[in-house]
Protein backbone atom coordinates (compact mmCIF):
# COMPACT_ATOMS: atom_id res chain seq x y z
CA UNK A 1 0.00 0.00 0.00
CA UNK A 2 1.39 3.55 -0.92
CA UNK A 3 0.75 6.17 1.40
CA UNK A 4 0.52 9.46 0.43
CA UNK A 5 1.16 12.76 2.74
CA UNK A 6 -0.95 15.91 1.81
CA UNK A 7 0.49 19.26 3.49
CA UNK A 8 -2.04 21.44 3.89
CA UNK A 9 -6.42 21.19 4.63
CA UNK A 10 -7.90 23.89 2.30
CA UNK A 11 -10.17 23.19 -0.23
CA UNK A 12 -7.58 21.03 -2.55
CA UNK A 13 -5.99 19.20 0.06
CA UNK A 14 -9.34 18.34 1.58
CA UNK A 15 -10.89 17.39 -2.13
CA UNK A 16 -7.43 15.80 -3.34
CA UNK A 17 -8.36 13.11 0.24
CA UNK A 18 -11.81 12.51 -0.51
CA UNK A 19 -10.51 11.07 -4.02
CA UNK A 20 -7.95 9.01 -2.50
CA UNK A 21 -9.81 7.54 0.48
CA UNK A 22 -11.92 5.14 -1.74
CA UNK A 23 -8.45 3.74 -3.04
CA UNK A 24 -7.75 0.80 -1.20
CA UNK A 25 -4.06 0.92 -2.68
CA UNK A 26 -3.16 3.89 -0.79
CA UNK A 27 -3.17 5.34 3.18
CA UNK A 28 -3.37 8.80 3.28
CA UNK A 29 -2.89 11.92 5.83
CA UNK A 30 -3.27 15.22 5.83
CA UNK A 31 -1.15 17.47 8.14
CA UNK A 32 -1.66 20.91 8.82
CA UNK A 33 -0.50 23.48 10.89
CA UNK A 34 -3.38 25.13 12.47
CA UNK A 35 -5.36 23.59 15.80
CA UNK A 36 -8.56 23.25 13.30
CA UNK A 37 -9.88 23.85 9.61
CA UNK A 38 -11.14 27.53 9.14
CA UNK A 39 -15.26 26.83 9.02
CA UNK A 40 -15.74 30.90 9.29
CA UNK A 41 -19.47 31.61 7.66
CA UNK A 42 -20.26 33.92 5.30
CA UNK A 43 -17.87 34.29 2.19
CA UNK A 44 -18.96 32.82 -0.55
CA UNK A 45 -17.44 31.05 -3.84
CA UNK A 46 -18.07 30.58 -7.41
CA UNK A 47 -18.22 27.11 -8.86
CA UNK A 48 -18.18 26.65 -12.78
CA UNK A 49 -19.60 23.70 -14.46
CA UNK A 50 -16.02 22.25 -14.30
CA UNK A 51 -15.48 21.68 -10.63
CA UNK A 52 -19.04 20.94 -10.18
CA UNK A 53 -19.19 17.68 -12.80
CA UNK A 54 -16.00 16.70 -10.70
CA UNK A 55 -17.51 17.34 -7.24
CA UNK A 56 -20.28 15.52 -8.14
CA UNK A 57 -18.31 12.40 -8.64
CA UNK A 58 -17.88 12.60 -4.87
CA UNK A 59 -21.53 13.07 -3.80
CA UNK A 60 -22.05 16.58 -4.02
CA UNK A 61 -25.12 16.99 -5.58
CA UNK A 62 -26.57 15.15 -2.66
CA UNK A 63 -25.62 18.46 -0.41
CA UNK A 64 -29.25 20.71 0.30
CA UNK A 65 -30.26 22.84 -2.21
CA UNK A 66 -30.97 25.79 -0.11
CA UNK A 67 -27.87 25.48 0.84
CA UNK A 68 -26.60 26.70 -3.03
CA UNK A 69 -27.80 28.59 -6.22
CA UNK A 70 -27.89 28.23 -9.19
CA UNK A 71 -27.53 31.80 -10.82
CA UNK A 72 -28.86 32.30 -14.71
CA UNK A 73 -26.58 35.41 -15.92
CA UNK A 74 -24.07 37.58 -14.72
CA UNK A 75 -25.16 41.16 -15.35
CA UNK A 76 -23.02 43.94 -15.86
CA UNK A 77 -23.00 47.04 -14.77
CA UNK A 78 -21.18 50.75 -14.43
CA UNK A 79 -20.46 51.23 -10.64
CA UNK A 80 -20.89 54.66 -10.46
CA UNK A 81 -24.45 55.44 -12.33
CA UNK A 82 -25.31 51.54 -11.31
CA UNK A 83 -26.14 51.67 -14.87
CA UNK A 84 -27.44 48.05 -16.17
CA UNK A 85 -24.81 47.71 -19.74
CA UNK A 86 -25.53 44.27 -20.71
CA UNK A 87 -25.95 40.74 -19.47
CA UNK A 88 -24.13 37.26 -19.86
CA UNK A 89 -26.27 34.17 -20.08
CA UNK A 90 -23.80 31.57 -18.11
CA UNK A 91 -26.89 28.96 -17.86
CA UNK A 92 -25.23 27.46 -21.52
CA UNK A 93 -22.87 25.95 -20.25
CA UNK A 94 -25.07 24.00 -17.75
CA UNK A 95 -26.42 20.48 -17.80
CA UNK A 96 -29.43 19.43 -16.25
CA UNK A 97 -26.73 17.88 -13.26
CA UNK A 98 -24.16 20.39 -13.77
CA UNK A 99 -24.77 23.70 -12.95
CA UNK A 100 -22.94 27.28 -12.21
CA UNK A 101 -22.94 27.35 -8.28
CA UNK A 102 -22.37 30.17 -5.72
CA UNK A 103 -22.58 28.90 -1.88
CA UNK A 104 -21.01 29.69 1.45
CA UNK A 105 -17.13 28.34 1.40
CA UNK A 106 -17.59 26.89 4.83
CA UNK A 107 -20.29 24.79 3.08
CA UNK A 108 -17.71 23.53 0.58
CA UNK A 109 -15.23 22.50 3.24
CA UNK A 110 -17.55 21.36 5.76
CA UNK A 111 -18.72 18.77 2.75
CA UNK A 112 -15.08 17.73 2.51
CA UNK A 113 -14.16 17.46 5.50
CA UNK A 114 -17.59 15.13 6.76
CA UNK A 115 -16.83 13.15 4.04
CA UNK A 116 -13.49 11.81 5.89
CA UNK A 117 -12.71 10.40 8.33
CA UNK A 118 -11.66 12.06 11.94
CA UNK A 119 -7.94 10.13 12.51
CA UNK A 120 -7.09 11.43 8.71
CA UNK A 121 -6.52 14.61 9.17
CA UNK A 122 -3.50 15.34 11.72
CA UNK A 123 -3.67 19.21 13.24
CA UNK A 124 -0.47 21.02 14.67
CA UNK A 125 1.60 19.51 12.22
CA UNK A 126 4.19 22.66 10.88
CA UNK A 127 6.53 21.61 8.43
CA UNK A 128 10.13 22.06 8.62
CA UNK A 129 11.98 19.57 6.33
CA UNK A 130 11.41 17.93 3.06
CA UNK A 131 14.11 15.30 2.30
CA UNK A 132 13.90 12.46 -0.25
CA UNK A 133 16.05 9.67 -1.06
CA UNK A 134 15.28 7.94 -4.31
CA UNK A 135 11.48 7.15 -4.01
CA UNK A 136 11.05 7.41 -0.44
CA UNK A 137 10.31 10.89 0.87
CA UNK A 138 10.62 11.62 4.95
CA UNK A 139 8.71 15.17 6.49
CA UNK A 140 9.96 16.71 9.60
CA UNK A 141 7.90 18.70 11.66
CA UNK A 142 8.01 20.84 14.38
CA UNK A 143 8.89 19.21 17.69
CA UNK A 144 11.10 16.62 14.99
CA UNK A 145 8.12 14.36 14.50
CA UNK A 146 9.42 12.60 11.22
CA UNK A 147 7.43 10.46 8.79
CA UNK A 148 7.67 8.51 5.48
CA UNK A 149 5.75 8.84 2.13
CA UNK A 150 5.71 7.39 -1.32
CA UNK A 151 3.70 10.54 -2.36
CA UNK A 152 3.88 14.11 -1.43
CA UNK A 153 1.45 16.26 -2.45
CA UNK A 154 1.50 19.67 -1.20
CA UNK A 155 -1.59 22.35 -1.24
CA UNK A 156 -0.56 24.82 1.85
CA UNK A 157 -1.57 28.31 0.00
CA UNK A 158 -0.13 30.73 -2.02
CA UNK A 159 2.61 31.34 0.59
CA UNK A 160 3.41 27.52 0.77
CA UNK A 161 6.26 27.07 3.18
CA UNK A 162 6.83 23.50 1.57
CA UNK A 163 7.47 24.38 -1.87
CA UNK A 164 10.22 26.48 -0.38
CA UNK A 165 11.51 23.33 1.02
CA UNK A 166 12.01 21.65 -2.12
CA UNK A 167 13.27 24.23 -4.22
CA UNK A 168 16.43 26.74 -4.47
CA UNK A 169 14.40 28.65 -6.88
CA UNK A 170 12.10 30.48 -4.17
CA UNK A 171 9.37 31.34 -6.37
CA UNK A 172 7.12 33.36 -3.74
CA UNK A 173 4.22 35.25 -4.71
CA UNK A 174 3.91 39.06 -5.99
CA UNK A 175 1.72 41.92 -4.58
CA UNK A 176 -0.82 42.15 -7.15
CA UNK A 177 -0.93 45.92 -6.52
CA UNK A 178 -4.72 45.36 -5.67
CA UNK A 179 -6.73 44.78 -1.99
CA UNK A 180 -9.56 42.54 -1.65
CA UNK A 181 -12.41 43.75 -0.05
CA UNK A 182 -14.89 41.24 1.64
CA UNK A 183 -18.03 41.31 2.91
CA UNK A 184 -21.71 40.26 3.53
CA UNK A 185 -25.12 42.25 2.39
CA UNK A 186 -28.49 41.26 3.33
CA UNK A 187 -31.01 41.28 0.28
CA UNK A 188 -33.14 43.93 2.03
CA UNK A 189 -30.42 46.30 1.35
CA UNK A 190 -29.70 45.53 -2.32
CA UNK A 191 -32.14 47.13 -4.88
CA UNK A 192 -32.33 48.02 -8.98
CA UNK A 193 -30.56 44.75 -9.43
CA UNK A 194 -31.73 41.10 -10.39
CA UNK A 195 -31.12 39.11 -7.11
CA UNK A 196 -31.18 35.90 -9.52
CA UNK A 197 -28.12 36.76 -11.36
CA UNK A 198 -24.53 37.76 -10.18
CA UNK A 199 -24.34 41.55 -10.91
CA UNK A 200 -20.57 42.24 -11.76
CA UNK A 201 -19.63 46.48 -11.16
CA UNK A 202 -17.12 47.85 -13.14
CA UNK A 203 -15.61 51.03 -11.68
CA UNK A 204 -12.10 53.13 -12.13
CA UNK A 205 -9.15 50.76 -10.64
CA UNK A 206 -12.03 49.19 -8.76
CA UNK A 207 -14.66 46.42 -9.63
CA UNK A 208 -17.07 44.54 -7.32
CA UNK A 209 -19.42 41.40 -7.49
CA UNK A 210 -22.48 40.59 -5.60
CA UNK A 211 -24.54 37.29 -5.29
CA UNK A 212 -26.29 34.99 -3.68
CA UNK A 213 -25.35 32.69 -1.24
CA UNK A 214 -28.14 30.31 -1.20
CA UNK A 215 -31.42 29.67 -2.79
CA UNK A 216 -33.78 31.85 0.05
CA UNK A 217 -31.75 34.22 -1.32
CA UNK A 218 -31.43 36.83 1.90
CA UNK A 219 -27.35 36.31 2.31
CA UNK A 220 -25.33 38.09 -0.75
CA UNK A 221 -21.62 37.93 -0.80
CA UNK A 222 -19.58 40.94 -1.78
CA UNK A 223 -16.02 40.82 -3.09
CA UNK A 224 -14.32 43.98 -4.18
CA UNK A 225 -11.12 44.74 -5.83
CA UNK A 226 -9.16 48.18 -5.67
CA UNK A 227 -6.04 49.09 -6.68
CA UNK A 228 -3.56 49.80 -4.13
CA UNK A 229 -0.16 50.45 -4.39
CA UNK A 230 1.76 49.37 -1.27
CA UNK A 231 5.56 49.66 -0.53
CA UNK A 232 7.15 46.78 0.70
CA UNK A 233 7.48 48.27 4.37
CA UNK A 234 3.94 48.35 4.72
CA UNK A 235 3.60 44.63 3.00
CA UNK A 236 5.38 43.70 5.87
CA UNK A 237 3.56 45.29 8.34
CA UNK A 238 1.54 42.35 9.34
CA UNK A 239 -0.89 44.23 11.27
CA UNK A 240 -1.56 46.89 8.67
CA UNK A 241 -4.71 45.51 8.23
CA UNK A 242 -6.21 45.69 11.52
CA UNK A 243 -4.85 49.84 11.78
CA UNK A 244 -7.78 51.67 11.67
CA UNK A 245 -6.22 54.44 10.20
CA UNK A 246 -5.43 52.25 7.07
CA UNK A 247 -9.22 50.55 6.95
CA UNK A 248 -10.19 54.57 6.76
CA UNK A 249 -8.01 54.91 3.84
CA UNK A 250 -9.40 52.24 1.86
CA UNK A 251 -13.02 53.59 2.77
CA UNK A 252 -12.25 56.79 1.73
CA UNK A 253 -11.21 55.55 -2.05
CA UNK A 254 -14.12 53.71 -1.93
CA UNK A 255 -16.41 56.77 -1.84
CA UNK A 256 -17.57 57.67 -5.30
CA UNK A 257 -16.51 54.00 -6.28
CA UNK A 258 -19.89 52.20 -4.64
CA UNK A 259 -22.91 53.46 -3.77
CA UNK A 260 -23.57 54.45 -0.44
CA UNK A 261 -26.39 52.01 0.29
CA UNK A 262 -24.38 49.16 -0.21
CA UNK A 263 -20.88 50.30 1.73
CA UNK A 264 -23.21 51.29 4.19
CA UNK A 265 -25.02 48.22 4.63
CA UNK A 266 -22.08 45.37 4.13
CA UNK A 267 -21.32 43.38 7.52
CA UNK A 268 -18.39 41.71 8.27
CA UNK A 269 -15.88 43.33 5.92
CA UNK A 270 -12.18 42.30 5.87
CA UNK A 271 -9.64 43.32 3.41
CA UNK A 272 -6.61 41.62 2.64
CA UNK A 273 -4.02 42.24 0.03
CA UNK A 274 -3.73 39.99 -3.40
CA UNK A 275 -0.81 37.87 -4.46
CA UNK A 276 -0.10 36.20 -7.38
CA UNK A 277 2.22 33.88 -8.95
CA UNK A 278 4.31 34.96 -11.99
CA UNK A 279 5.54 31.45 -12.20
CA UNK A 280 5.74 27.49 -11.71
CA UNK A 281 7.88 25.25 -9.44
CA UNK A 282 8.02 21.42 -11.37
CA UNK A 283 9.19 19.12 -8.41
CA UNK A 284 10.60 16.19 -9.24
CA UNK A 285 8.93 12.38 -9.48
CA UNK A 286 6.71 11.69 -6.66
CA UNK A 287 6.09 15.54 -5.20
CA UNK A 288 2.91 17.56 -6.75
CA UNK A 289 1.56 20.68 -5.71
CA UNK A 290 -1.72 21.86 -6.50
CA UNK A 291 -4.33 24.54 -5.57
CA UNK A 292 -2.55 28.41 -5.05
CA UNK A 293 0.60 26.40 -4.12
CA UNK A 294 0.60 25.30 -7.31
CA UNK A 295 -0.62 29.00 -9.27
CA UNK A 296 -2.36 31.89 -7.67
CA UNK A 297 -4.50 33.68 -9.61
CA UNK A 298 -5.72 37.02 -9.96
CA UNK A 299 -9.20 37.59 -8.24
CA UNK A 300 -11.10 38.59 -11.73
CA UNK A 301 -12.17 35.00 -13.33
CA UNK A 302 -13.45 33.37 -10.11
CA UNK A 303 -11.59 30.48 -10.95
CA UNK A 304 -9.70 29.81 -7.73
CA UNK A 305 -11.81 27.15 -6.27
CA UNK A 306 -12.36 25.24 -9.55
CA UNK A 307 -9.09 25.16 -10.51
CA UNK A 308 -7.78 23.47 -7.06
CA UNK A 309 -10.70 21.30 -7.64
CA UNK A 310 -9.50 20.41 -11.11
CA UNK A 311 -6.39 20.01 -10.80
CA UNK A 312 -6.32 18.10 -7.71
CA UNK A 313 -8.87 15.67 -9.84
CA UNK A 314 -5.62 15.63 -12.52
CA UNK A 315 -3.52 14.62 -10.26
CA UNK A 316 -5.53 11.79 -8.82
CA UNK A 317 -5.68 10.58 -12.54
CA UNK A 318 -1.99 10.53 -12.98
CA UNK A 319 -1.15 9.12 -9.76
CA UNK A 320 -3.01 6.39 -9.50
CA UNK A 321 -2.75 5.52 -13.76
CA UNK A 322 0.83 5.79 -13.62
CA UNK A 323 0.78 8.64 -15.69
CA UNK A 324 3.58 11.44 -16.01
CA UNK A 325 2.06 14.47 -17.48
CA UNK A 326 0.29 16.02 -14.96
CA UNK A 327 2.90 19.46 -14.71
CA UNK A 328 2.77 20.12 -18.06
CA UNK A 329 -1.40 19.72 -18.56
CA UNK A 330 -1.82 21.76 -15.50
CA UNK A 331 0.49 24.90 -16.84
CA UNK A 332 -1.72 24.80 -19.90
CA UNK A 333 -5.07 24.81 -18.49
CA UNK A 334 -3.31 28.10 -15.86
CA UNK A 335 -1.57 29.89 -18.66
CA UNK A 336 -5.46 30.13 -20.20
CA UNK A 337 -7.35 30.86 -16.90
CA UNK A 338 -4.49 33.42 -15.74
CA UNK A 339 -4.24 35.22 -19.19
CA UNK A 340 -8.17 35.62 -18.85
CA UNK A 341 -8.04 36.76 -15.43
CA UNK A 342 -6.01 39.45 -16.30
CA UNK A 343 -7.79 41.00 -19.26
CA UNK A 344 -11.07 40.71 -17.02
CA UNK A 345 -9.63 43.01 -14.55
CA UNK A 346 -7.80 45.54 -17.10
CA UNK A 347 -11.11 46.03 -19.06
CA UNK A 348 -13.37 46.14 -14.91
CA UNK A 349 -11.19 48.45 -14.15
CA UNK A 350 -10.87 51.17 -17.13
CA UNK A 351 -10.88 54.74 -16.36
CA UNK A 352 -11.63 56.57 -20.02
CA UNK A 353 -15.06 57.82 -20.58
CA UNK A 354 -14.15 56.70 -24.10
CA UNK A 355 -12.47 53.29 -24.19
CA UNK A 356 -15.46 52.52 -21.66
CA UNK A 357 -17.79 53.47 -24.52
CA UNK A 358 -16.14 50.81 -26.63
CA UNK A 359 -15.66 48.45 -23.98
CA UNK A 360 -19.08 48.61 -22.90
CA UNK A 361 -20.31 48.06 -27.06
CA UNK A 362 -17.82 45.59 -27.01
CA UNK A 363 -19.48 43.62 -24.25
CA UNK A 364 -22.90 43.76 -25.77
CA UNK A 365 -21.68 41.99 -29.16
CA UNK A 366 -18.95 39.51 -26.96
CA UNK A 367 -22.02 38.41 -24.65
CA UNK A 368 -24.02 37.10 -26.98
CA UNK A 369 -21.44 35.81 -29.30
CA UNK A 370 -21.81 32.23 -29.02
CA UNK A 371 -18.09 31.18 -30.91
CA UNK A 372 -16.19 33.84 -28.64
CA UNK A 373 -18.20 32.39 -25.60
CA UNK A 374 -17.26 28.73 -26.56
CA UNK A 375 -14.06 29.76 -26.44
CA UNK A 376 -13.14 32.23 -23.89
CA UNK A 377 -15.67 30.34 -21.23
CA UNK A 378 -16.05 27.44 -22.71
CA UNK A 379 -12.17 26.09 -23.12
CA UNK A 380 -12.27 26.71 -18.96
CA UNK A 381 -15.62 25.42 -18.13
CA UNK A 382 -15.57 22.16 -20.02
CA UNK A 383 -12.98 19.46 -18.79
Amino acid sequence: MKKIAIIGAGISGLFVANLFKENSDYSLSIYEKNSSIDMEEGYGIQLSTNSIKILNEIGFNALDQNEIFNPGKIDFYESIKEKKICDLNISEFNSENCKYTTLKRSKLVEFLKNRLDINIIKYGHEIEKIEKDNNQITLTFSQNNKINCDHLIISDGVFSKSKSLISNEQIKPVYDNSIAIRGNISSSDISNINKKNISLFMGHDFHYVIYPLSNDNEAFNFIGILKYKLTANKLDNYNLFKEETFIQSIKDKLQGKISATILDNLTNIKYFPVFVSKSYLKPVDNIFLVGDAFFAFPPSFAQGASQSIEGGYELFDNIINNKDHFYDSRVSKVKMVNNRSKINQFAFHLSNPIIIFFRNICLKILTKNKKFLENYLGKIYKN
